[in-house]
């Protein structure tokens, strides 16, 4: 019976330590992840633009030719499809470029660029707040005033539309953890007065270290300083140590786009590396069909800038903070531990044994 009890504690023993080490083995080598619930409310609304007869052509935003001066007043139709009444909020933003080479017509941190002279935000005028009643349809106005001054090329934005939340969605957005989304419209709106064809033209701003998505990158910045898009760009940036021929970093993208009168900050990642302190040169070369802008820049990375993006890298943080040696030494000792455990185990069970076989002896 002891031999019994014997053989059983060690087969649970050792698949106690088999299953320790597979699950040490996969705290080891799968990845962090993080997940988070999808729960979108319903939108609830649809809306669609009411075309006047200044419109250009046929697309589902506004496309309208004007004039300077002009004051002219367009509809947008909202139809509430619940059975509940809901609120609409909207905005007007100039569009801008983002790092991606994507024009963006939503509310957004990027700064307008020097260039703009005509803000969309001080020709369009919307309500703030949209009301619509069960089932409701409703036109709702967008108001325009055009420059005093005539121009060729284009003044682009958008009319962001979203949902108002009420009280029980914003504490259900509260107490969702993870990424909560949240649906917009974006109704696009582009105004001319001539079919003049204004020609592109890049400006370099500006080359320095700094993080872009929580990771160390070298930041490009050029602006469109005309009023007009540049199609099918193509961006290749490489990054030397100054005074050598050796490329460190370098990052190639195409068929990117930018929006009129808008500057764009493209990033050449480090890929998980520490910022250097030192002197560098940036290479930068924009194509976009036969046009070709082309710099070649000096600039520094100090050693106080060195250190504070390397402490706002993620990966780098990430590195420092889970330290791989330490899990593994941890996971010696807690094996270690349990070795031990079975040693003095198996050392009283083997005691026990010898002194049950003495005590047969003697009967």
């Amino acid at each position: 019976m002891l031999f019994g009890k014997e053989l059983t504690m060690k087969l649970s023993f050792k698949y106690m330590l088999y299953s320790l080490f597979y699950i040490s083995s996969l705290l080891l080598i799968l990845p962090q992840t993080v997940c988070a619930q999808e729960n979108p409310a319903g939108i609830g609304y649809t809306y669609k633009i009411i075309k006047p007869k200044n419109q250009i052509g046929n697309a589902g935003y506004f496309d309208l030719r004007m004039t300077p001066e002009q004051k002219q007043t367009v509809e947008i139709e909202f139809y509430n499809m619940t059975d509940k009444e809901l609120s609409v909020d909207l905005s007007v933003n100039s569009a801008k470029t983002n790092s991606n080479g994507v024009i963006e017509y939503g509310p957004t941190k990027l700064k307008n660029d020097p260039s703009l002279v005509y803000d969309m935000k001080n020709i369009i005028e919307v309500p703030k707040k949209v009301t619509l009643q069960p089932k409701e349809t409703k036109n709702i106005p967008v108001n325009i005033t055009m420059p005093k001054e005539q121009f060729d090329g284009y003044i682009s934005g958008g009319i962001y539309l979203q949902k108002t939340e009420t009280n029980e969605e914003k504490k259900a957005d509260e107490a969702e953890k993870g990424v909560v989304n949240k649906y917009a419209f974006i109704v696009g709106m582009l105004l001319s007065e001539t079919d003049v064809k204004v020609q592109p033209e890049l400006v370099f701003n500006k080359i320095n270290a700094g993080v872009t998505n929580y990771r160390n990158a070298f930041l490009t910045n050029f602006s469109n300083t005309k009023a007009t898009y540049v199609e099918g760009m193509t961006v290749d940036v490489q990054i030397f140590k100054k005074g050598s021929d050796e490329v460190l970093y370098e990052s190639k993208k195409e068929n990117y786009r930018m929006a009129p009168n808008s500057a764009i900050t493209f990033p050449v990642n480090l890929n998980g590396e520490s910022f250097v302190a030192g002197n560098y040169v940036g290479h930068i070369l924009v194509t976009a069909g036969d046009k070709k802008w082309e710099w070649q820049e000096e600039f520094e990375v100090t050693q106080k800038e060195a250190e504070k993006y390397n402490a706002q890298d993620v990966s780098l943080v990430q590195d420092r903070g889970i330290s791989w040696k330490i899990i593994v030494m941890i996971v010696v000792g807690v094996l270690g531990t349990l070795l031990v455990i079975y040693l003095i185990i198996h050392r009283i069970s083997n005691n026990k044994v010898k002194k049950a076989k003495k005590r047969r002896r003697k009967r």
